[in-house]
This record gives C-alpha cells, structure tokens and sequence, in this order.
C-alpha cells in the first residue's frame, strides 16, 4: 500500500498537535525528519506501508552519521522518528515498529577524527588521472582541505565566487551568512584544470554557476560528497572513521599546530563562537591571508 506522503504527514501533524499539545516550532522539526526518512526511504516517490514498516533505521542513523549530522541532532530525529511511529501503529497503518530495537546515540563529548598532512597527500596522490571525474574528485578534496569548507558550503561555491589574482573565495555558510576565505594555489590549480573537463557538461538550468557538477550538469548531494571522500579513504588503506568535516577538522587543526592565530581559524571556518565585533577589529583580508598561507601545510612546501 502507498501511503500519500502529504496525507500522511497532515494526519500526523494533527497528532502530535492534539495528542501530543507540542509547539509549532517542534513540530516543524518532527515533520522535517520525516520527510529526511522519506527521502531516504524513496528519493523519487512515496514510500508504502511495507517500506516503513521495515525500514532499516539503524543504517539511517549511520548515513545521517557520515554526513557530519552531530549526535545531538541524530537523537532530536530519533526522538521524532519514534513518534512517528507510535502514529503509525496507533493508526493501523503498520504492527512492527523498527523503532523499537534502535538505540540512540551517544551524547558523551568526543574528539573528531583527523587525517594527518602524510595521509591527505596520500589521497590526493592516488588519483588515476586518465579516469572520468578523477579531477573533479581532486579539486574537490584539494578546496575542501585547503579552505576547510563545510560539505554545505562546497557543493554551493559558485565560479563567481572564486577570485584566482586575489587568492580568495567568498563562502555563503550557514544563515546564507558570507565570508571570505583565502584559498591556495594547489586548490586554484586542479580548480582551474576541473573547469577544462566543466567546459563539456552542460549545466542543469539553475547550477550555471556552481562550480562542481555531476555528470548530468546538477550540483553533487552532500552523499556524493561523503561517497568520494570515503572510497579514496578506503583506497590509500586508511581506516579512521572518515567523513566530508574530517577536512575541515584537519584543516583547523593543521593550521592550529603550524602556528595560525587561534581568531584567524575560528574567522575563516565561519564559526559563532566568537561573537564580539571587537574580537575581528583587527582582523583584515591581508592579515588572514598571511596567516593561511604562512601556516597552512599545502603552502608550505619549499
């Protein structure tokens, strides 16, 4: 049985509103992790009863995992996911609940995984170059490292956005908050040998200007993202828990070693934590400039 997804999230929305009594801004929340097992379930249609019913959660929760979704988070969908559930089977529409065999995630504080800079010149060296997309996977670890972008914030940089004579990208981070970052010429270099093999795609109506395409012209998933970086992991035998915001970690945490100013790196990762304007007084394009390219590993080869 099919089950309209649009139906079936109206109902349930009168569920937790009368059942349940619960905030307009929760439920907002609950249906939005919904509709992310929806799409994992179906991408391209509606799920059926019998697709809910055994949905493999567990695998779910992992792939939120590798997408750098935090453990607060995957407890916050969890949390809706067994209330959605519970509406399930109250309203006839299944008798297992996969919810119930499922444990949440630990909350307890943990360090991230790195790579260090022998393992990331590893994955960079091990492309086959004569293969399709090998340097567009490249570029893509190349810019991520060099600039430590979110993997949000990679698969929406646009070409308009790159300045090559300035050495600098503007970056939309979360809110559709900008910021410039420096960027390096290893990252420039295989972006500029990507647009060679960009120049025969013809881009999706609305991707003209981002910058990383997939083979049909539409921009990369964040999956996609998280698929590259594991399967070139996994080819140079490195076997840390390795995600797209391990090149970020690393990014900071190279920067860090080498020396970087502490409000440099939290600046250009576009971090909140810092919130006093007087803290970046200081702080201009020059100054984070030097500091990048002074300290960042792939500008310190002599």
């Amino acid at each position: 049985m099919i089950v309209g997804k649009s139906g079936l999230l109206k109902s349930f929305s009168q569920y937790l509103k009368l059942e349940k009594g619960m905030s307009a801004n929760t439920l907002d929340g609950y249906l939005h992790d919904v509709l992310k097992l929806f799409q994992y379930l179906t991408p391209e249609g509606e799920p059926t009863a019998e697709q809910l019913a055994e949905a493999d959660i567990t695998n779910f929760i992992c792939q939120l995992q590798d997408m750098g979704i935090q453990p607060r988070s995957q407890a916050r969908i969890l949390s809706g996911l067994k209330s959605f559930y519970t509406f399930l089977r109250l309203e006839g529409y299944i008798e297992n609940d996969p919810m119930e065999l499922v444990e949440g995630p630990k909350l307890g504080r943990k360090l991230p995984e790195i790579l260090t800079i022998e393992e990331i010149d590893r994955i960079l060296g091990s492309f086959d170059m004569s293969l399709p997309e090998s340097q567009r996977n490249k570029a893509i670890i190349e810019t991520m490292y060099s600039c430590g972008l979110r993997v949000s914030e990679l698969v929406g940089l646009r070409i308009s956005q790159i300045y090559p004579q300035d050495e600098y990208i503007i970056v939309e981070g979360k809110g559709s908050k900008q910021r410039l970052v420096p960027i390096s010429p290893s990252a420039l270099h295989e972006i500029s040998l990507y647009r060679q093999d960009r120049a025969h795609i013809t881009p999706k109506k609305g991707d003209e200007d981002i910058l990383f395409l997939n083979r049909r012209g539409g921009r990369l998933s964040r999956v996609m993202i998280f698929y590259i970086i594991k399967e070139r992991c996994e080819a140079c035998g490195i076997q840390k828990n390795i995600s797209p915001h391990t090149l970020r970690h690393s990014f900071a945490t190279h920067l860090l070693e080498g020396g970087a100013n502490l409000r440099a790196i939290q600046q250009m990762l576009g971090h909140e934590s810092i919130t006093t304007t007087e803290i970046y007084v200081h702080l201009d394009k020059e100054y984070l400039r030097n500091e990048i390219l002074t300290h960042h590993p792939r500008n310190c080869k002599g």
